[in-house]
């Protein structure tokens, strides 16, 4: 009898300390979290509609948001960033608007946001990517998710596949055709937008339409592989347009929002005429991917406009480049980067580089080379005809060539030129009836890329046999006036 009256009392003692613990956890789950370094969790980071709108339409997403600590937590405001002018909608805890207050999520628990986008798509003054976010304050600390659509019916192209490195990280890329040997047209009817890298594979060939409008987003490139051939056909008046995908105001003038277009070895015919690149980190790189200088690795670049890159305008590296009636202007570090050699012809063009962005730039416009530590390649040529080299900085011309090689002596010519440099010009071999300036050219408005001269007595009048023959091979200029081939003007534009 003294043994069952000794388990009741130990077990009413479990009973008791159990209903302790449990109210005790009871009471702290339900006790509300303040403590700053408390945040939320997100099933997404950022929500993509990636529907293709053809009409008038809505689409509906959602994500979950966790509260993983073990009190209540209570999310102080939710605050569509847009506001009542967004495209989109958000519904909270079973609530549409656009800002909500004190949002409670038990310990361990979750709720749904709900996310719809409202688009036109025929609008052609809608944005191409519509982008808002949901800003979340909990105890002081802000997260955000983040809102993409697209905006306008265009053509998209979006990563189908990806090159993973030995760092963990990748290359999302898709080809411009999953049939080899195709023939792919870029029609100028809608936009172009390109997530990731396009690449044209070997084999293929790629033909833009005068007036196609080519959107990159971030770090999105175009890539002409080895063998792989781009034609850009664009007009006076009608150019290709290569830029950022993000079409609002303050991204009007901003370098660095796409990566580059970028040509390996193996074609003959890659061309681009009346093009416009802007806004991107480099934006034409011309490079010989192997080390065979036997392979065909062929570029014309014809009355382009190059600006506004946050590297480099123009990257050849032992590349056949014949170039004429271009403006490469402003940007970050060289306009035109030649490096390990190549075969370079340059005429009429315009190198302007007033860089004023908010990183200063020390290094010149034009840059030549033509080694490495331990090799010298063979600079078959570096022509500069009839061109214009200016820009901030005192000197802008580097030339960082080795001679050593008796085999591979480098072949440069500044001939018929205004130069804004300082190095030593009076080698008559590879530099000819040159103006050396110490200021800069008046040019109509550099900072709106305007790059006119507007002082005929620098740029005018130049009549050197020369001169005269490489005039012809371009008798109109950038904006297709007929050139005075008897007292010649340089640069890219007739004045």
């Amino acid at each position: 009898m003294q043994d069952v009256k000794t388990l009741i009392k130990i077990t009413f003692i479990i009973a008791v300390l159990s209903f302790i613990m449990f109210d005790f956890s009871s009471c702290k789950k339900d006790k509300l979290i303040t403590d700053s370094g408390a945040k939320l969790q997100f099933s997404q980071d950022s929500i993509l509609f990636d529907t293709v709108f053809t009409t008038i339409g809505s689409s509906t997403r959602n994500f979950r948001i966790r509260n993983k600590n073990n009190q209540r937590i209570k999310i102080s405001s939710i605050q569509l960033l847009g506001g009542s002018s967004s495209s989109f909608i958000i519904n909270v805890d079973g609530s549409k608007g656009t800002s909500f207050e004190d949002i409670e999520i038990a310990a361990n628990d979750s709720m749904y946001v709900f996310v719809q986008v409202n688009v036109n798509p025929n609008n052609a003054n809608s944005p191409l990517i519509i982008n808002d976010a949901i800003r979340f304050n909990v105890n002081g600390n802000e997260q955000n998710v983040y809102l993409e659509a697209w905006g306008q019916d265009a053509y998209y192209y979006k990563p189908t596949d990806a090159i993973k490195f030995s760092d963990g990280s990748y290359f999302p890329y898709s080809r411009v055709s999953e049939s080899d040997n195709a023939t792919v047209v870029f029609f100028n009817d809608k936009p172009h937008v390109i997530t990731g890298y396009l690449v044209v594979d070997s084999t293929q060939k790629l033909i833009i339409q005068a007036g196609a409008r080519i959107y990159m987003n971030y770090k999105a490139g175009l890539w002409v592989f080895r063998y792989g051939e781009l034609k850009v056909l664009g007009q006076k008046g009608n150019e290709v347009i290569f830029t950022g995908a993000r079409r609002e105001k303050e991204y009007a003038d901003e370098p660095g929002q796409w990566d580059r277009i970028w040509i390996n070895e193996g074609s003959v015919n890659n061309e681009i005429n009346y093009a416009i690149i802007k806004n991107g980190y480099v934006g034409v790189q011309a490079e010989l991917f192997g080390n065979n200088f036997n392979e065909p690795r062929r570029l014309k670049i014809t009355n382009t406009k190059i600006q506004n890159m946050s590297l480099w305008g123009f990257y050849g590296l032992g590349y056949n480049v014949y170039a004429g009636n271009n403006v490469i202007s402003n940007c970050q570090e060289h306009s035109v980067n030649l490096v390990l050699g190549g075969k370079y012809t340059f005429l009429h063009c315009t190198f302007a580089n007033f860089w004023e962005k908010e990183n200063s730039r020390d290094k010149p416009t034009i840059n030549i080379n033509n080694h490495t530590d331990s090799q010298v390649l063979p600079l078959d040529s570096a022509y500069f005809g009839n061109c214009i080299v200016d820009g901030l900085l005192s000197n802008e011309i580097s030339l960082d060539l080795d001679y050593s090689d008796v085999g591979f002596q480098p072949k440069h010519i500044f001939s018929n030129c205004w130069l804004k440099t300082t190095i030593d010009v009076s080698d008559g071999a590879h530099f000819i009836n040159n103006k050396i300036g110490t200021g800069n050219l008046a040019f109509n408005d550099y900072k709106n890329y305007n790059f006119q001269a507007t002082n005929e007595a620098q740029i005018k009048g130049f009549t050197h046999p020369k001169c005269t023959t490489d005039v012809l091979k371009f008798p109109f200029d950038l904006n297709a006036m007929p050139r005075n081939t008897s007292s010649v003007t340089i640069g890219a534009y007739e004045n």
